[in-house]
C-alpha cells in the first residue's frame, strides 16, 4: 500500500524558500520561528496546511473545469458580475470533500499542538498564498482568517472555508490588477496556537512611517482584544514612534504617541455556529489609557528591527517588514503572528518629493487622521451598505462609516476616501496608499456630517490631521528631483513648529530646523497654561479643570503631561531631521497667548502691549513663571540626555540685556542644561536693537545667534508688526533694518560664533536673501513652503559670487543595525 503524501509540514521545517510550497504568510511564519525564536521573537508554534494540499483535493473534486467555467471571460469592473461569479467559485471549492488522507494529517497534527499547548486550546486559521506577501504584491486582507477555532470538526471546516475564500470578490480583482493567473496562485492553510489577545491587546508595528516612508523610525499601533479590529479598520487604535538610531544606541524611549479610541474589542465568542468572535463595547476607562506600557513598545519595536534586519540580509537589500502583533492577556507575554514586506510607501523612489498646497479654504466639515499626502477633489457617495456600491461613479469620494476588503474594486475607481473610523493602518488606509489616493479615516461623523453629491475637497497635505472641506477648492502639485538639485555653501534651514510634518519636511533638501518653534507643540498638543499644570488648584473654572484632569489622564502629575508632550513633539523633529542640527526656541509665548491657554487666565497679567512686554527671557527666572520654565527644561533635558537626541540646540528668545542672559543660563544650569555638558550648544535670538549693540557681550555667553527679523524690524522702526493700520510702514528691506542686519552678522563673525536668520523676510523676498548671502551669513532658516524656490535663488547669488556649490547627497538609505 502506498505512503500517503504529505500534506502538513511544522513551522519549524519551513523557511522563505518554501512560498511556492506554503505559500507567503506560513513561509514567513516559519522563518522567523525557525531562526528568530532564538534571538527573543516569540511566535506560537503551528503548522501549515501544504497547497499541494489544496491542490489534491480540487484534483479528486474534477473542480478544475467548473472553475474555469465559472471565471473565463470575468471583468471585475462590473462588479455585480464579479459578486455572482465568485460566489459560484466559492461553491465549488467549499463543497470538495476533503480527502481522507488529509483529514488524518489534520487531526494528527491538531494532536500534537494540543500536546504542547494543552486541552484548552484554541486555534488561529490562516490563509496563506503562494503569490502572497511579495515585495511588490502584498494581497493584505485578501483572504480568510478564522479565529478561535477549537476541536476537530470546526477545524476541519475552517481549513475548506480557507480554501474557499481564494474566489473572495476582492481576491479575484485584486489578482487580475497584478496579473496573477486564478489558476497558478494555490493556498495553503496555517493553523497555530491563538494567542490570547482578547483578554490582551494586538495590532501592527511597521519598520517604517506609513505616511512619508522615513525608515528611521518603527510605528507600532495597537488596541485592546484580537487583532482584526486593527487590520480591518474598526477601530481608532493608538499609536507609538520609536527612533530607530538612538535604540540601538540604548534609549528605551517612546518617540512619540497619540491615544486612539479603541471603543470596541474583539473577545472570544460562546456561540455554537461558526461566529467564533465577537465584538463588545470598550470600558471607558481602558478607551482612555494607552493599550502598551512603555516597555512592550520597546519589545515590540526589538522585535520587529531584528525582523527587518533577519529579512533584509536575506534579500541583499532593505526590506521594510509589516509585522503583526498580539500580547497574551494570560500570560503576559508578546507574540508574533505574522510579518511580510511592506509593499507600499517603501516602493516610493527616493528623491522625489511631491508638495501639495491647497488654496484658500475656510473651516473643514469633518477632519480625521491624514492617510498619503495627498489633496484629490469630487463629489461624494455616501455608502451606508454594501448593496449600494454598484451606484459608486469614477472620480467620487468613498464616504463610508469603514471600508472592507471586498470593496477594493469600488476604491479603485475613487478620488479619495472619508470614514468614520479606524486607524493609519486600517484597511482603507492601507488601500488607498496602495491605490495612490488620499483617505482621511476615524472622522467620527462624515455620514452623517457628508451628503452624496457633496463637493469636496479631501486633504492630507497639512500634517496628520486630514480635513474635509466643502466644495472643490483649488490646489497645486509641485514634483521634485531632489537628488538633481545642489546645494548652496550658505546653509538653508527650515522653519518648523508642527511635529506632524517633521518627517515629510526633512524629506526636502534641508541642513537642519533653524527654528523649532516650542509655542506651536504647546498651543497645538498641550493646550495647557505650564502654570495651570503646576498648579491646578489656582483654577477657579470647574469646566477647565475638568478639561485638565482629561488631559492628563494616566500622569502621576499633571507636570508630568506637560514634560511628556513637549519632549515628545520636539523630539519627533529632532529625529526627523537627525544628525543634523535642530535649534529649539524656549517658550516664546506674549501674555495674551499664553492666557488663551487652558488655566492661562489665572496664571497671566492684562499688558496694554504684550509684543513689548512679558514675553521670552524675561520669563524665565521670574517667579510668576519660573516653575513653567522649570517643566520647559525638563523636556530639553529629556529629549538630549534620555532620549539621546544630541543634535538639539537650545535658543533664548527675547533676550534684553546681558545681566538677563547670565540669569537665564544660569537657571538653565541648575537645572541640568549647563551649556557645553553633553555638548549642549545654547544660541540667543538677535531680534532686538541692543543684542546688535552689545553683540560683542552677547557672544561671549552663547554659542550662536539667530536673527528674528520679525521682532528687529519692528523695534528698529518702532512698528507693532500685529498692527493692522500699520502694516504699510514695517518692511524689513528698510535700510535701518538693513543696516542692523550687517552689523550682527559682522558681529558674530567678529568673535566667532554662528549667526543665521530665522525671520520671515529671507522667505518673503529674494532680494533679502540675496543681501544676507553677500554679508556672508552662515546659514538662512525659512519657511518650508519656500524651500526650493530659496535654494535656486542662493545658488544663482553664489554663482554670481564664483561659490561652487555642494554636491548633492546621496538620497537617505536605509540604515542597517
Amino acid at each position: 500500500m502506498a505512503t500517503p503524501r504529505p500534506f502538513i509540514r511544522w513551522f519549524s521545517e519551513l523557511g522563505v524558500a518554501d512560498v511556492p510550497l506554503v505559500g507567503g504568510k506560513n513561509a514567513s511564519l516559519g522563518e522567523m520561528y525557525r531562526e528568530l525564536t532564538r534571538e527573543g521573537v516569540r511566535v506560537p508554534d503551528g503548522f501549515a496546511i501544504t497547497a499541494e494540499a489544496y491542490r489534491h483535493v480540487l484534483d479528486q473534486a474534477d473542480a478544475w473545469p467548473r472553475l474555469h467555467a465559472a471565471l473565463d471571460g470575468l471583468d471585475v469592473t462590473d462588479v455585480d458580475d464579479l459578486a455572482r461569479r465568485a460566489q459560484q467559485a466559492r461553491e465549488i471549492v467549499y463543497a470538495a470533500p476533503l480527502p481522507p488522507a488529509l483529514v488524518e494529517q489534520i487531526k494528527t497534527a491538531h494532536a500534537r499542538l494540543k500536546a504542547e499547548y494543552g486541552d484548552a486550546l484554541s486555534l488561529a486559521v490562516r490563509s496563506s498564498a503562494t503569490a502572497e506577501d511579495l515585495p511588490t504584491a502584498s494581497f493584505a486582507g485578501q483572504h480568510e482568517t478564522f479565529l478561535n477555532v477549537s476541536g476537530e470538526a470546526r477545524l476541519l471546516d475552517a481549513v475548506r472555508l480557507c480554501f474557499a475564500s481564494l474566489f473572495k470578490d476582492r481576491a479575484i480583482a485584486y489578482r487580475v490588477e497584478h496579473g496573477f493567473d486564478h489558476f497558478k496562485v494555490h493556498l495553503s492553510v496555517g493553523v497555530m496556537k491563538m494567542v490570547r489577545a482578547d483578554r490582551g491587546a494586538s495590532g501592527v508595528c511597521f519598520s517604517l512611517d506609513t505616511e512619508t516612508g522615513f525608515r528611521d523610525v518603527v510605528l507600532v499601533t495597537g488596541a485592546w482584544g484580537l487583532g482584526e479590529n486593527v487590520v480591518q479598520g474598526t477601530v481608532d487604535p493608538d499609536e507609538f514612534y520609536v527612533f530607530k538610531p538612538t535604540f540601538r544606541q540604548g534609549s528605551r524611549c517612546v518617540l512619540r504617541r497619540r491615544l486612539g479610541g479603541k471603543e470596541i474589542r474583539m473577545v472570544y465568542s460562546k456561540g455554537a455556529g461558526r461566529e467564533t468572535t465577537r465584538n463588545v463595547p470598550t470600558p471607558l476607562e481602558d478607551q482612555q489609557r494607552y493599550c502598551l506600557a512603555d516597555a512592550d513598545v520597546m519589545a515590540l519595536a526589538d522585535a520587529t528591527l531584528r525582523i527587518e534586519a533577519h529579512y533584509s540580509a536575506k534579500a541583499g537589500r532593505p526590506m521594510p517588514m509589516d509585522v503583526e502583533w498580539a500580547k497574551d492577556g494570560l500570560d503576559g507575554q508578546l507574540y508574533i503572528v505574522q510579518a511580510r514586506p511592506e509593499t507600499v510607501v517603501s516602493q516610493r523612489p527616493l528623491g522625489l518629493v511631491d508638495e501639495y498646497r491647497l488654496g484658500p479654504h475656510g473651516k473643514p466639515v469633518v477632519h480625521g487622521r491624514a492617510v498619503g499626502g495627498k489633496v484629490a477633489t469630487g463629489r461624494a457617495r455616501v455608502v451606508a451598505d454594501v448593496s449600494q456600491l454598484g451606484d459608486f461613479e469614477p472620480g467620487e469620494v468613498l464616504v463610508a462609516d469603514t471600508t472592507m476588503p471586498d470593496w477594493g474594486t469600488v476604491m479603485k475607481k475613487a478620488a479619495a476616501v472619508v470614514t468614520n473610523r479606524g486607524g493609519r493602518t486600517c484597511h482603507a488606509a492601507i488601500v488607498a496608499r496602495e491605490l495612490g489616493i488620499p483617505a482621511v479615516v476615524g472622522c467620527g461623523t462624515a455620514t452623517a456630517a457628508i451628503r452624496t453629491g457633496d463637493a469636496l475637497t479631501v486633504s492630507c497635505a497639512e500634517g496628520n490631521e486630514g480635513r474635509v472641506y466643502a466644495g472643490e477648492l483649488p490646489f497645486s502639485r509641485i514634483s521634485t528631483d531632489v537628488t538633481t538639485l545642489a546645494r548652496p555653501q550658505t546653509h538653508l534651514m527650515v522653519n518648523l513648529g508642527n511635529p506632524d510634518v517633521a518627517f515629510q519636511t526633512a524629506m526636502l533638501p534641508n541642513d537642519g530646523v533653524g527654528l523649532a518653534r516650542m509655542e506651536f507643540i504647546v498651543a497645538e498638543h498641550i493646550q495647557a497654561h505650564p502654570m495651570a499644570l503646576v498648579h491646578p488648584e489656582r483654577i477657579d473654572d470647574a469646566q477647565v479643570r475638568a478639561r485638565i484632569a482629561q488631559l492628563t489622564r494616566g500622569c502621576e502629575r499633571p507636570a508630568d503631561y506637560f514634560v511628556r508632550e513637549l519632549a515628545e513633539g520636539v523630539a519627533t523633529i529632532a529625529a526627523a531631521f537627525h544628525p543634523k542640527p535642530v535649534i529649539v526656541r524656549m517658550s516664546d509665548f506674549k501674555t495674551n497667548e499664553y492666557a488663551s491657554l487652558l488655566g492661562g487666565r489665572a496664571f497671566e497679567p492684562d499688558e496694554a502691549n504684550p509684543m513689548i512686554g512679558f514675553r521670552g527671557a524675561s520669563r524665565y527666572a521670574h517667579p510668576a513663571y519660573a516653575e513653567g520654565f522649570a517643566l520647559e527644561c525638563a523636556a530639553m533635558k529629556r529629549v538630549r540626555d534620555d532620549m539621546g537626541l544630541t543634535n538639539v540646540k537650545l535658543m533664548i528668545p527675547f533676550c534684553r540685556r546681558v545681566d538677563e542672559a547670565e540669569r537665564v543660563l544660569a537657571r538653565m544650569a541648575e537645572l541640568g542644561l549647563k551649556r557645553g555638558d553633553n555638548g549642549l550648544e545654547i544660541y540667543v535670538m538677535c531680534e532686538i536693537p541692543n543684542n546688535v549693540v552689545q553683540i560683542d557681550a552677547f557672544a561671549k555667553l552663547f554659542d550662536g545667534f539667530s536673527i528674528g527679523s520679525n521682532d528687529l524690524t519692528q523695534l528698529v522702526l518702532g512698528v507693532d508688526r500685529d498692527s493692522d493700520l500699520l502694516s504699510f510702514d514695517f518692511d524689513e528691506r528698510d535700510a535701518g533694518v538693513m543696516t542692523m542686519l550687517r552689523w550682527a552678522i559682522e558681529g558674530a563673525r567678529r568673535n566667532g560664533r554662528h549667526v543665521g536668520i530665522c525671520g520671515q523676510a529671507p522667505s518673503d523676498y529674494p532680494e533679502m536673501a540675496q543681501y544676507l548671502v553677500e554679508l556672508g551669513i552662515d546659514s538662512m532658516s525659512v519657511t518650508p513652503d519656500t524651500l526650493l524656490r530659496t535654494t535656486r535663488d542662493v545658488l544663482a547669488v553664489e554663482a554670481r559670487l564664483g561659490r561652487a556649490p555642494r554636491t548633492p547627497p546621496t538620497p537617505q538609505e536605509h540604515k542597517e543595525p
